[in-house]
């Protein structure tokens, strides 16, 4: 493993323990060259499913790419990075679940519509907006008086 401070690929294992209900195992290294200490995580490469973009392009799922769009979303709002990295870890289980060989990026962002709708409900109304589209304030109305109807707010 590559230390991320000095770049020698020579280093040695501290300590390892599960994390993440066992689907994930930390590991605590320390650069035989720099002696800084440093943790990396590993996690079995599943097969994940190709994203069919609006236009037909076709891209690799990017967990990170989920997780920059929560992060965007829930900006400046009180939901902690552990929070947004479980909702990452669940949006990326479903999908997977699903058994494609290709999933629409509709069916990706209604997923992550899902998630943040449980986390916070501005950045849901944030995420909503820009995934949407939405082109007047009729249509940004629309989705504050569901939201606001579904969680039995009138």
């Amino acid at each position: 493993m590559k230390c991320p401070f000095c770049d020698k690929l020579e280093d040695k294992v501290i300590d390892s323990r599960t994390a993440r209900e066992g689907e994930v195992i930390r590991r605590r290294r320390e650069c035989l060259g720099c002696k800084r200490r440093f943790t990396t995580y590993e996690r079995i490469e599943e097969s994940m499913p190709l994203v069919v973009k609006k236009d037909n392009r076709r891209e690799p799922f990017d967990r990170a790419k989920i997780l920059s769009g929560l992060k965007k979303a829930c900006e400046k709002r009180p939901v902690s990075i552990g929070s947004l990295g479980s909702a990452t870890d669940r949006i990326e289980k479903r999908i997977q679940d699903l058994g494609e060989t290709e999933v629409a990026s509709r069916a990706v962002g209604e997923e992550v519509m899902r998630a943040l709708q449980e986390l916070d409900s501005v950045a849901y109304v944030r995420f909503a907006s820009v995934y949407r589209e939405f082109k007047d304030i009729d249509q940004f109305m629309d989705t504050i008086r569901a939201l606001t109807h579904e969680s039995g707010r009138t």
